[in-house]
C-alpha cells in the first residue's frame, strides 16, 4: 500500500496482521536507490506470527517516491513517522547493510522507542570503504574495472543505466557461494534510483560514524554477519558488539552479505530466539 510519510508516498507492507497488541518490528532494507521491501521481507517475514511486521521501500528507493532530501536525519524520520503510522510506541528496529545504519541511527536518536535491535552485515563508520574496495581488487570472481567500482563506491553514477552496469559489475562480490546463472534475474529485479545513491555515498557516507553514540544504545541488540562479507567484513560487527553494551554477536560461516538468503534457516531460528527471550519472554 502506498501511505504519505513526511511529505512523500512510501510503498509499505505490513505482515502478520493489523492487531495492534502484536509487537512492531520495522526492517529497513540495505543499498538506498537499489534495495527494496524484498530483502527485510525475506530477512523477518517468518515473524508475522509473533510480531507484526513493517516492511517498506525507503524514500528515493523502489516504488516509494523520489522527494529529497536522503539524508539519514530524514530516513529516520520516516522510521518514526512510520511507527507513529502503526500505532506503536515502542518497537524492535531491524536493518542491514545501509539499512543497518539507519536501525543503529534510530536506536540513538529515540531510545525509549526501541525494545530491541537486529544488525545484519553493517557497519559503524565509513572506514568500511577501503577494506571493500580491497577486497574487491583480491576477488577472483571478477576483473575490476577501476573505473566502474570508484564511481559506484564514491556516488558517482551518471544514470539510472549507468547504475545498472556498475551494480552488475560488482554483484558476483556479495555471495559465499556464486551462481552466475542467478544474475541476470537479481539484475532484472531491481529499481534505479541513481540520484539516491549518489547522494548516500558521496554526501552521507562521507562523514558517517555512529561510533560515539553506541555505548548509550541499551536495548538488547543482535548483531549478525557472513564470515565472507566483502563490503561490510567482520571486523565491522566485531565493532559495533563492542561498543553496544547489552549485545551479541552471531557469524554466518557459510554466508557473505545476506545471511538471511544464505544460511536462511539457521539465521531464522538465530533471531527468533533472541526476540522470544529478549521481547516475548
Amino acid at each position: 500500500m502506498i501511505v504519505e510519510i513526511n511529505g512523500n508516498p512510501l510503498d509499505v507492507e505490513l505482515l502478520g496482521g493489523d492487531d495492534p497488541s502484536k509487537p512492531l518490528l520495522i526492517a529497513h532494507h540495505g543499498a538506498p536507490g537499489l534495495g527494496s521491501r524484498r530483502e527485510p521481507k525475506a530477512a523477518f517475514g517468518h515473524l508475522a506470527d509473533l510480531f507484526r511486521v513493517l516492511v517498506f521501500d525507503a524514500r528515493g528507493s523502489g516504488r516509494s517516491g523520489d522527494t529529497p532530501p536522503f539524508t539519514h536525519e530524514q530516513w529516520v524520520a520516516d522510521i518514526d513517522a512510520l511507527r507513529e503510522w502503526a500505532g506503536a510506541e515502542q518497537i524492535v528496529m531491524a536493518g542491514g547493510s545501509y539499512g543497518g545504519f539507519l536501525a543503529m541511527e534510530y536506536a540513538i536518536a529515540h531510545p525509549s522507542r526501541v525494545h530491541a535491535l537486529v544488525l545484519r552485515d553493517t557497519a559503524p563508520d565509513h572506514e568500511h570503504e577501503a577494506a571493500a574496495m580491497a577486497n574487491a581488487r583480491a576477488s577472483a570472481r571478477i576483473e575490476v574495472d577501476e573505473d566502474k567500482l570508484a564511481r559506484i563506491m564514491n556516488g558517482e553514477i551518471r544514470d539510472n543505466d549507468d547504475f545498472r552496469d556498475c551494480w552488475a559489475s560488482i554483484l558476483p562480490l556479495y555471495d559465499h557461494d556464486f551462481d552466475p546463472a542467478s544474475l541476470p534475474e537479481r539484475i532484472d529485479s531491481v529499481d534505479y534510483h541513481y540520484a539516491t545513491h549518489n547522494f548516500a555515498f558521496a554526501v552521507n557516507q562521507k562523514t558517517y560514524d555512529v561510533k560515539p553514540g553506541l555505548p548509550s544504545v541499551s536495548c538488547p541488540t543482535l548483531v549478525t554477519v557472513g564470515r565472507s562479507d566483502w563490503i561490510t567484513p567482520v571486523e565491522c560487527s566485531e565493532t559495533i558488539a563492542s561498543l553496544i553494551p547489552d549485545s551479541s554477536l552471531v557469524i554466518f560461516e557459510k554466508s557473505g552479505h545476506s545471511p538471511p538468503l544464505e544460511e536462511p534457516e539457521r539465521f531464522q531460528r538465530v533471531v527468533r530466539d533472541f526476540l522470544v527471550e529478549k521481547v516475548l519472554g
